[in-house]
């Protein structure tokens, strides 16, 4: 068969009609389910229809996934190993990277209260300059973080499931450390996966263990925080601010007290838009379905166990 045999399905179909054409770019021939060697499916949140579909494709052996995030699917028990699944793994990372740093600027400079004044005020802020900076996370989101940090001169901490080192980082820690690197942060920003053990992973005792001067910023998933927690920390000072894309309850309902916290700054889930998925996710898709064809190893692979 060669490499002109590739058979792919982009599911759903009226969805992302554009990732049809990265996969006729990759050199992949476009085919109903039945008759498909992979899917590319284009629904971020669509567990029971992904199901549907893999029953129907019964050729099917890889799964590309849109985003970099797969938790519905590994919570749904869907990342069944017989399939090689690939996700936006490190797609993203550039973009998401630079929304964390604009948040974090953004808070040590106080921009919400500015941005909100009406009359002429006392200045207030403080730099990022030499800053001691915790990055939960050692993906392609923080490294690429670490990457702008480094004309801040910043100390840089990170604590990930194994402490292996990572290129620009001061020292790492494992989550069951993560104590020992909260204390005296200037800022601490998440950005790993949401797994069981990530879940609910900054709390009460995390948040007083940051400090009165601690900015968090959260570019990751809203369940690595517990809300009520943020929420009395931000009232009462225990911290000094919180900037996040993403938060528990998502979307943030109106009404809810973090909207109206002046030090806490909240984007609706927008470190990427479409302006910027189009293009990237294109790309992956693109390459991976040139590498399926080529028999290389693809991208972004998903570990079914781990769940990222």
């Amino acid at each position: 068969m060669g490499i002109q045999g590739k058979r792919i399905a982009v599911e759903p179909g009226h969805l992302r009609p554009w990732l049809k054409k990265a996969v006729l770019a990759g050199g992949g021939e476009l085919v109903p389910l039945a008759e498909a060697e992979a899917l590319v499916w284009a629904d971020a949140f669509d567990v029971p229809k992904l199901k549907q579909c893999l029953a129907e494709g019964k050729g099917i052996r890889w799964v590309q996934l849109p985003w970099a995030g797969v938790e519905p699917f590994a919570q749904a028990g869907v990342l069944d190993p017989a399939y090689v699944w690939t996700c936006g793994k490190g797609v993203y990372a550039q973009a998401v990277a630079e929304h964390a740093l604009a948040l974090t600027l953004a808070g040590l400079r106080d921009l919400k209260i500015r941005a909100l004044a009406q009359t002429w005020q006392a200045g207030s802020g403080t730099s990022l300059w030499g800053s001691r900076v915790v990055i939960f996370g050692a993906g392609g989101i923080a490294q690429a973080l670490i990457q702008l940090l480094q004309p801040f001169r910043c100390s840089i901490d990170v604590v990930r499931r194994r402490a292996d080192p990572l290129p620009g980082a001061s020292r790492v820690v494992t989550l069951a450390e993560r104590q020992a690197v909260l204390a005296g942060a200037d800022v601490v920003i998440l950005a790993l996966a949401l797994t069981p053990e990530t879940e609910g992973i900054i709390a009460r005792r995390e948040l007083e263990q940051m400090g009165s001067q601690c900015w968090l910023v959260n570019v990751a998933r809203g369940k690595h925080i517990v809300t009520p927690d943020l929420v009395a920390a931000l009232q009462q000072g225990v911290i000094r601010g919180a900037a996040l894309d993403v938060t528990d309850p998502e979307p943030l309902p109106a009404g809810h007290p973090l909207w109206s916290l002046p030090n806490c700054l909240i984007t609706p889930h927008t470190a990427i838009t479409d302006a910027m998925i189009v293009p990237a996710l294109s790309e992956r898709v693109r390459e991976n379905v040139r590498r399926f064809r080529l028999g290389d190893p693809l991208l972004g692979v998903v570990d079914p166990v781990l769940g990222y």
